[in-house]
């Protein structure tokens, strides 16, 4: 039995409602039922020891073994963590027939080290300072180096050390929160956020976005690079520019370190598909349908939590939850709309050729679809799909309805508007899409948009991250078959090896490809995605499509399509030499 990961909750997440330690662990065996009771029985009396008797003790059984969790104060968890080690060890001591332990044995030389452990750590005025934000109404937030009260332009921040000289010193009159959504599912995150954010600012609010590219508030890039966890949320939450704020949630960060805040307006997820699967005990859908619905917990019976009634995951969850669901779905006579509308639910639905929002009897035209660019004339599915959503949280933020409309009919497909999703270019009579697809889910969406599309011929640059298993990474492969190209280049991706070795990955899709009917010819393989796209561009003609997934050099690609369509290249023409390494 062996530790695999042992990490701080530092708020709600799949275990627990609030902050503590988990542990996870591999079980080589072992069998889970005894393993687990060997471990509350070591943690009971050593939670007792320490005045915490009252936690909350969870534990999940998975295929990779076992996640052991329990409540912790928010000011001592790296000391909870040594706890829960400790726990375990003793467990491993109990399950070990040549230890000769009893069950729930601890040393008292370890139970005085993790005391010691517990007051090193203890901040008095944190509970004090939480009691505070709380009569208020107001969000605290914390960590190693900084606490602020409040949220966007209502928040207060200082340094971690300075807390007890400060407290008594706030302004409370001017501390308060802002409206703020959490959005996560497999698919369509990034691209939900953005338009969120234009529907802000339509409506003369500065907006505050995180995502997996970056942080902006207004129109200033704050910071470039994956800010989906609680370090994004927290910088665009304290930042006083923020009058709304949009929050891209990745299921990383929930299984890392739990939500950054505890209460919102707002959550949405917008699907759930197999991406990501055996990491953190997480092994099927299932579970990572139970992981994406964490961010409902922050819902208050006054918020909403927007979901896709078209995914049955969702649907079953999104019925059982305590917090308002707004529904939103592609079919005007889903079932559960009848019911849900005539006990005053909200809802939003594709009606024809029309994006309609209920709220119980009451209907709300909000746009066309041919309307909204990101549709692409209704042939983009999955777009008016997040065009829904985006309105169900908008209307649960406030945002009028005119900033709503006018936020989807300005909200274009293109590299300055929504870099890398969607993105088309027209180039000397060659169609070229870019986007991030990374899944079969989203791989499925992008090709049902490019089949809408006339072509010649048909080119398809793919490759495949290294933390998917073999079947995972078939399936994505089989996906791509869908589209029936006429040429597969194949990428490799150095960057996102994570764990598996180079020239790993290529012979697996190629190998999955040529099983569902690719001719060897037609598949090539290239050492990096630049590589790839440029020798997509150099076998394609006039009248031919490409569909250029990218993910670590999608601003390369794009800087080169760009460069093509200055240039007034035509296919045929010879290629601008790549730029060298600096």
């Amino acid at each position: 039995m062996r530790i695999l990961d042992s990490r701080r909750l530092t708020g709600p997440n799949l275990l627990l409602d609030g902050p503590g330690a988990i542990l996870d662990v591999a079980l080589d065996g072992a069998d889970p039922s005894r393993a687990t009771g060997a471990w509350r029985a070591a943690l009971g009396p050593l939670l007792e020891a320490l005045g915490w008797g009252a936690a909350t003790v969870v534990s999940r059984a998975h295929a990779g073994g076992l996640s052991l969790a329990f409540s912790a104060p928010p000011d001592t968890l790296y000391a909870a963590t040594e706890v829960n080690e400790a726990a375990w060890q003793a467990a491993t001591w109990t399950l070990d027939p040549a230890a000769n332990a009893e069950p729930g044995e601890m040393p008292a030389h370890i139970v005085a080290r993790l005391r010691a452990a517990v007051e090193a750590e203890r901040k008095p005025w944190m509970d004090a300072l939480a009691a505070q934000t709380q009569s208020h109404g107001v969000t605290m937030l914390v960590d190693d180096k900084r606490v602020s009260v409040g949220l966007g332009k209502g928040s207060r921040a200082w340094p971690a050390e300075d807390t007890p000289a400060v407290m008594d010193r706030i302004p409370w009159g001017d501390v308060a929160d802002v409206p703020t959504a959490l959005v996560t599912g497999t698919n369509g995150k990034t691209t939900t956020v953005r338009l969120l954010g234009a529907m802000a600012t339509a409506a003369g609010f500065t907006a505050g976005v995180t995502s997996t590219d970056s942080v902006t508030v207004g129109g200033d890039e704050v910071a470039s690079g994956d800010y989906s966890g609680p370090n994004g949320a927290r910088t665009v939450l304290r930042d006083r520019r923020v009058e709304i704020a949009v929050l891209e949630v990745a299921r990383g960060g929930i299984l890392r370190r739990g939500l950054a805040l505890p209460r919102v307006q707002a959550a949405l997820v917008t699907n759930v598909a197999n991406d990501h699967l055996g990491e953190f005990g997480i092994f099927d859908v299932e579970a990572l349908a139970d992981v994406k619905l964490v961010v409902a917990k922050a819902v208050g019976p006054k918020g909403r939590v927007v979901l896709n009634a078209d995914d049955p995951r969702l649907l079953a969850r999104g019925r059982a939850l305590a917090a308002p669901v707004t529904w939103f779905t592609l079919d005007p006579a889903h079932p559960v709309l009848g019911d849900h509308r005539d006990r005053g639910g909200d809802a939003c639905v594709l009606d024809g050729e029309r994006l309609i929002a209920f709220r119980g009897d009451s209907r709300r035209d909000v746009v066309g679809v041919a309307d909204v660019p990101i549709a692409f004339g209704g042939a983009a599915r999955h777009n008016i799909a997040n065009a829904l959503a985006a309105i169900g949280v908008a209307m649960a933020l406030g945002v009028p309805d005119d900033a709503i409309h006018a936020g989807l009919v300005a909200f274009a497909s293109d590299a300055a508007t929504n870099p890398g999703r969607a993105n088309v270019w027209r180039i000397g009579g060659l169609t070229a899409i870019v986007d991030f697809a990374h899944n079969p889910h989203g791989l499925a969406a992008l090709l049902e948009l490019s089949s809408a599309m006339p072509a010649a011929r048909r080119g398809l640059v793919i490759g495949q991250a290294g933390d998917r298993d073999d079947d995972s990474i078939r399936e994505f492969a089989r996906a791509a078959w869908t589209m029936h190209p006429d040429h597969v280049f194949v990428k490799e991706m150095e960057v996102y090896l994570r764990g598996r070795d180079l020239g790993v990955i290529p012979p697996i899709i190629e190998d999955e490809l040529r099983r569902a009917g690719a001719a060897a010819e037609a598949l090539s393989r290239w050492p990096d995605e630049l590589a790839a796209v440029r020798r997509a561009l150099v076998w394609a003609r006039a009248g031919d499509l490409l569909v250029l997934t990218t993910h670590a050099q999608r601003d390369e690609v794009i800087a080169l399509l760009t460069h093509l369509a200055q240039l007034g290249w035509v296919p045929g023409d010879p290629l601008p030499e790549p730029a060298a390494s600096p």
